[in-house]
């Protein structure tokens, strides 16, 4: 019986020293981003006093949860509130979310190859943000002066760091293929694929405000027409009534 209460005593004592060196607090959300948020994050800005609480409680529990590395530069404060709002805005809608299909994300300095090299000026270094597979499972890098632009330009309908979330959510179904199961509980699939490719026809035929990249196939529609639907959503309401109204079901959010 000894043995039994002395084998028990030194398992609690490893399970917790494990749990304390592998679980990531989540920090108190420091005040003064607030500020930093109504400057640079129109979505936080249009909340309510309390949904800007739950906004901020979003932010710090999805950062306690990933790590945010970079390539070449220091982490800032306005990084870390960047990428975490743009976690957080595409998925504000559900209550309890979290991102199983990525554990940590990498910031260079600006756009690069499909090699991940970004200090040549050659046309080569054009990609702002991927999702990362083999190798870079449960990654996702990103170019920095990509996410500042995508929240500094208030008229051109993108934001790359929601676009590679988006493409997370819809990875979650095992599948990125324009179908995010995880959000079409309350969308047919059937009108939504026939839209989408109405949409994508439209764009092609270069007859769509929609950004050319949504044209080339289904999983870059829907994450390209996620931008547009969260940076310019009257202007979508306007245009593209349907497919407004299909995004916000998804999204589970109106403007």
């Amino acid at each position: 019986m000894l043995y039994i209460i002395i084998f028990i005593g030194l398992l609690a004592f490893v399970v917790s020293v494990f749990y304390k060196m592998y679980s990531k607090k989540t920090e108190q959300f420091p005040e003064h981003w607030h500020i930093i948020l109504l400057k640079e994050v129109r979505f936080y800005k249009s909340l309510e006093s309390n949904e800007q609480k739950r906004f901020q409680s979003r932010m710090m529990q999805f950062l306690g949860e990933v790590y945010i590395d970079s390539v070449d530069f220091e982490i800032e404060d306005l990084d870390k509130i960047l990428i975490a709002s743009s976690a957080v805005i595409p998925v504000f809608g559900f209550k309890n979310w979290h991102y199983p299909t990525v554990t940590g994300i990498i910031v260079y300095p600006d756009n690069f190859n499909e090699d991940f090299e970004f200090a040549d000026k050659s046309e080569s270094r054009r990609i702002a943000g991927v999702v990362g597979t083999g190798r870079l499972e449960g990654k996702m890098i990103l170019s920095r002066k990509a996410l500042y632009h995508g929240f500094s330009n208030k008229t051109d309908k993108g934001n790359t760091a929601i676009h590679e979330f988006v493409h997370l959510i819809d990875k979650m179904d095992k599948n990125i293929d324009g179908i995010p199961e995880v959000l079409m509980e309350n969308v047919n699939a059937i009108p939504w694929l026939k839209l989408v490719h109405d949409k994508m026809e439209a764009i092609n035929n270069d007859t769509s405000d929609i950004r050319a990249y949504g044209g080339t196939k289904q999983a870059e529609f829907f994450a390209v027409a996620s931008e547009y639907f969260f940076e310019r959503p009257k202007l979508m309401k306007r245009k593209h009534p349907e497919l407004y109204k299909m995004m916000a079901e998804c999204f589970r959010v109106k403007f």
